[in-house]
């Protein structure tokens, strides 16, 4: 291009792109089998330019895609040339393929307008089992790579057009669900060629020589807007850190810690001080360790500012190897989009908050939602994540913090199931499903609450557990708002209360059933400003009991449950009621 593109033209450009990324994951819920992406939405659409880097990532979940462009660069240096219209990429592997964990694999479909390269269309998305120690995936029992699935570096599956047979058979009979995994791979396809023919139609209308140059500015603009924000803040150096207290196998403290340094309009986030890569399966390869860090960067900071790749130009990382947020292979990592992917984000969010207090976000809570799996009455083989007992989230200045809303990566992007679809889709029963009085922080803005979740399963069931809630209490309030209640579980089978429940690994039931109190978020704030009116109706509404607004929001309530606003005025006041 001879001149640089006007601010319209990009605004309208990167609405474009969100719509095709937005079509993309419509096609994909439609068209995939799994209910973990029919109903939970657990994938994520994105558009990377011709060179790799993410142009836009508005569906899914924002830890998938942030750090997609990891995978379309390895593409692109595996394949190099030889990459022709018609084709589709699979991948998956967090060492040589940028992989954010095993279970998401990528299936990228290049774009030729004019018979030119000018994007790559992905669609990242967490298959429902891909071989490994534990059905399901999640093995946490793992010690090595080797032992949590099948490892794809980038690999042509359909070239000009056809589909490369023996490849395919070879991937699916490394999957317990081969039926699953063949559907949700061809919805992938199908994805990722759809967005690929409106990239062609825009392009056409852009111009086929300029489009790509284009898309290049839509990244600069996205540049320059976050240079503003981290311009606006004040100088310095910002520390901020969080922990889990266990490496899957014994207890201790293993810490994520960050320095953020802010000179001019550039940010440098540096992991040095995080301990040392863990034998469990939490630790966070490279390219998951950017896309938390830019969740948890764009987060906090992020208002109406662009999201793409070139968003973060402007940010330098440090990520120490060896370390959790940089493991060296073949080191464990398949609960890393979780955990260390939620100490991850709250380190940043504790940094930034001593250079913008007004912002901190309180934390949200740590979840123990576990995979179920066996066969059904017809004997075919599930996949069942227990989706409907997530945690919630803190809150910030603006706002409470949202119930049950569930990983800090996917920022509510994954959807909570339908119980009577899930029942149908399974053999459960779940039967109790709401929200858990007095689990949310108090402030003057409140954290989300919790779920109390029950549900039984009938016949032999392999459960692999995930309980990083029973432990840290990570949902920790800001501003004087108080920490979120942390998860409690029970397990019964034949009737028989369960008492030696692992935090994570896999275990055998016949007909269990789960009961479980999720995690609520942290407050903002001090509690005795919150508006008593908005007290009275989180009584109304079983968020908060009587008893606790009294004794942390200072409201009172008269013995027919109304609003006793002079005894409210006077306890605030500091008198003895």
């Amino acid at each position: 291009m001879t001149k640089k593109p006007d601010p319209i033209l990009m605004a309208l450009t990167q609405n474009r792109l969100d719509h095709i990324c937005r079509h993309m994951g419509w096609i994909m819920s439609q068209t995939a089998l799994s209910p973990i992406f029919s109903q939970s939405h657990d994938f994520s659409c994105y558009i990377t330019s011709r060179d790799g880097l993410i142009i836009s990532q508005a569906d899914g979940l924002p830890g998938h895609a942030a750090g997609g462009g990891f995978a379309a660069r390895a593409l692109i240096k595996a394949f190099g040339d030889d990459i022709h219209d018609g084709d589709s990429f699979l991948m998956n592997d967090p060492y040589v393929a940028g992989g954010n964990h095993l279970p998401d694999w990528v299936m990228a479909s290049p774009v030729f307008v004019g018979g030119k390269l000018v994007a790559f269309c992905c669609d990242r998305a967490h298959q429902s089992d891909i071989g490994g120690g534990a059905p399901g995936t999640y093995n946490g029992d793992a010690t090595e790579i080797f032992q949590e699935g099948l490892r794809l570096p980038p690999v042509r599956v359909v070239s000009k057009g056809k589909r490369r047979e023996d490849l395919w058979q070879l991937i699916l009979l490394n999957s317990r669900t081969p039926d699953l995994l063949d559907g949700d791979l061809q919805a992938m396809i199908g994805a990722t060629r759809v967005g690929g023919e409106r990239i062609v139609a825009l392009g056409e209308e852009l111009g086929r020589e300029v489009v790509g140059d284009i898309f290049d500015a839509v990244l600069d603009h996205a540049d320059a807007r976050f240079r503003q924000v981290i311009a606006a803040l004040p100088d310095g150096v910002y520390t901020g850190e969080e922990y889990t207290d266990n490496d899957c196998f014994s207890a201790g403290k293993f810490s994520i810690h960050v320095t953020c340094t802010i000179k001019g309009d550039r940010l440098t986030v540096d992991y040095t001080g995080t301990d040392r890569q863990m034998r469990g399966f939490k630790n966070s390869p490279v390219a998951n360790s950017h896309s938390l860090t830019y969740v948890g960067l764009i987060s906090f900071l992020g208002g109406d500012v662009p999201i793409n790749e070139g968003t973060f130009r402007s940010v330098d990382l440090v990520l120490p190897k060896g370390s959790l947020v940089n493991p060296n292979a073949p080191a464990s990592q398949t609960m890393s989009t979780m955990y260390m992917g939620h100490e991850i984000v709250h380190s940043i969010w504790k940094a930034l908050a001593k250079a913008d207090p007004n912002r901190a976000c309180a934390g949200w809570g740590k979840t123990v939602h576990g995979i179920s799996t066996g066969k059904n009455a017809a004997g075919e083989p599930y996949v069942l994540y227990h989706w409907n007992c997530l945690s919630a989230a803190g809150a910030v200045a603006e706002r409470d913090g949202f119930h049950q809303i569930g990983l800090i990566g996917a920022l509510g992007g994954l959807t909570i199931p339908n119980v009577e679809s899930y029942e149908r889709l399974y053999p459960i029963r779940i039967t109790r499903q709401e929200l858990r009085t007095d689990s949310a922080g108090a402030g003057e803005r409140r954290g989300g609450a919790g779920v109390e979740y029950e549900a039984e399963i009938d016949g032999e069931v392999i459960h692999t557990f995930r309980s990083e809630g029973l432990g840290h209490a990570a949902a920790y309030g800001v501003n004087h708002g108080t920490d979120g209640k942390n998860c409690e579980l029970i397990v019964e089978s034949g009737g028989t209360l369960i008492n030696d429940l692992p935090r994570f690994g896999k275990r055998t039931f016949a007909n269990p059933k789960f009961k479980v109190q999720s995690a609520g978020g942290g407050g903002w704030g001090d509690p005795r400003r919150r508006d008593p009116a908005l007290v009275a109706r989180d009584v109304r509404d079983g968020i908060v009991s009587a008893e606790a607004a009294r004794r942390q929001y200072g409201v009172v309530f008269d013995a027919a449950g109304k609003l006793d606003v002079n005894m409210t005025q006077r306890l605030r006041a500091g008198d003895t009621v």
